[in-house]
């Protein structure tokens, strides 16, 4: 079927199969985000959930468990008895020893013994470590699970550099073809984010406004109020580059900087983003000691409450002589391509920020030339706020008279539009859209092998810089905006950041 073809159509008989089916992920946002599919009637007629873990639970009581993890994540309001029960009719628990293969005959009689196996879509989610992605994989194939009508979907991280992620995306190439493989971001299925899509391709205003020649910079920030939590001895290990640059924030700025695909369609769209990224200037040492800066939260108020130092989060999963770990990445990069020449991409997250907030602002250049003298006020440049998270929207800031006699009063206002006000609708949450895509087969909103090794290529030397460098990363109060390197990064080029608090 060609790129260009109608959408592929929901099947009516699919297997969706969860490694870690009773680990945090499944139970916090795979499980509810099928009870809502379920609840809107999106789910395949002939649809079974099966959880595969190591927990000794036949299936009613993995359907209890269920419900209590619907109770707790599933607003009160949207939880009807008879959409619960159809949900937890359909499930099944397979309890197994990974590398156990007398252990896989439960999982093979429960996906060869049903009708209309031959019509079946098989996905298998691998909610678990990456480290377990070969061997599953490799089990499902010595057993015979796996046909032209599989897919596998993979979360992050997949690898922690770019060898250990080739190593993982072989594992898996070993047994799916790369067609069958779903690589996810649920930052990619979020309405705003795609709805960028739409407003740069759908709308003649915009586009040839896009360049160089009239976008000053851009900035794009994933800020989080809460701490590591509980996962503390992986983000430990991990960091905030590895944990959110390298992917989430890396597909973002692809949006933003892509190039127009011929149409949006499954590779078209990875086509560019991979150009993005195989054009991002490459970071040398004096790059990554100049344009990066991390940092690590203290003690501090978030929200008005007290919260602990990173140091204090991690408790008995810090390492001996002190983390060295970032909780905090602010970065200047460039897209060197002939759209975007001399326009920088400024990038950053952190935990322990004042408010949890996602957003891209596009800033426009200045007005070449003040035409009011003697007005009150100032022509700021126009910005384009796309809100991701939690509000999800756009706003379109412009300069305005404000009203009334005795000459120009200018003042900046703001054209806005909320998704949930505008179109009156709830908004699927991006685990909702993308589950469903892998059960349709659509893959434009995963990411390809090659992007993913390219973002690492990217990454890479700045994790190296990091580990040669004598400075660790700057301390910053938990509820503030981040180490004032941070301001310091942006203002050098004459720049502000758009205030978090």
């Amino acid at each position: 079927m060609s790129d260009t073809a109608a959408p592929p159509a929901t099947p009516e008989v699919c297997d969706f199969v969860v490694f870690g089916g009773t680990g945090d992920l499944s139970l916090r946002k795979l499980l509810p985000a099928l009870y809502r599919r379920e609840l809107e009637g999106g789910l395949p007629e002939d649809t079974r959930i099966i959880g595969v873990s190591r927990a000794d639970l036949d299936d009613e009581a993995y359907r209890a468990v269920v419900r209590d993890a619907l109770a707790s994540h599933v607003e009160r309001s949207d939880l009807y008895d008879g959409a619960v029960d159809r949900l937890l009719s359909r499930l099944h628990h397979v309890p197994m020893e990974f590398d156990d293969l007398a252990q896989w005959h439960l999982l093979h009689g429960l996906l060869k013994d049903r009708p209309r196996v031959e019509e079946a879509v098989t996905v298998f989610y691998l909610a678990v470590a990456p480290s377990a992605f070969g061997l599953i994989c490799d089990q499902l194939d010595e057993v015979g699970l796996v046909s032209e009508r599989s897919r596998v979907v993979m979360e992050k991280p997949i690898g922690h550099d770019l060898a250990s992620s080739q190593q993982v995306n072989d594992a898996v190439g070993r047994v799916f073809a790369e067609s069958q493989v779903f690589r996810i971001d649920h930052y990619l299925g979020k309405e705003s984010v795609q709805n960028l899509l739409v407003t740069r391709f759908a709308n003649t205003f915009l586009e040839p406004l896009w360049n160089s020649r009239w976008v000053d910079h851009v900035q794009i920030t994933v800020a989080e109020s809460l701490g590591v939590g509980e996962r503390g001895a992986y983000y430990d290990r991990a960091g905030a580059l590895r944990d959110m640059v390298q992917n989430h924030l890396l597909q973002l700025l692809c949006l933003v900087a892509m190039e127009p695909p011929t149409y949006i369609g499954r590779e078209t769209v990875r086509d560019e983003k991979l150009k993005v990224l195989q054009a991002l200037k490459p970071m040398t040492p004096a790059d990554v000691d100049r344009d990066t800066v991390r940092g690590t939260y203290g003690e501090g108020l978030v929200e008005g409450q007290p919260v602990r130092s990173y140091a204090d989060d991690l408790g008995e999963a810090a390492p001996e002589s002190g983390s060295t770990t970032e909780t905090f990445v602010a970065l200047r990069t460039e897209v060197q391509n002939w759209r975007w020449a001399g326009v920088p991409f400024y990038l950053r997250t952190g935990k322990r920020l004042p408010r949890r907030t996602s957003e891209i602002v596009v800033v426009f250049k200045a007005p070449p030339h003040h035409m009011f003298p003697h007005s009150e006020g100032s022509a700021e440049p126009n910005r384009l706020h796309i809100q991701v998270q939690p509000d999800e929207g756009m706003r379109l800031t412009m300069t305005a008279k404000e009203p009334g006699p005795g000459g120009y009063r200018l003042r900046p206002v703001s054209l806005d539009l909320s998704y949930a006000d505008t179109f009156d609708q709830r908004s699927p949450d991006a685990y909702e859209r993308l589950i469903m895509d892998v059960v349709k087969g659509n893959a434009t909103l995963f990411m390809r092998r090659d992007e993913i090794e390219a973002a690492w290529s990217w990454a890479e030397p700045i994790l190296d810089r990091w580990t040669t460098a004598p400075d660790r990363p700057r301390r910053y109060a938990a509820g503030t905006s981040g180490p004032t390197a941070a301001t310091a990064l942006i203002e050098r080029d004459g720049r502000s950041w758009q205030e978090i608090e």
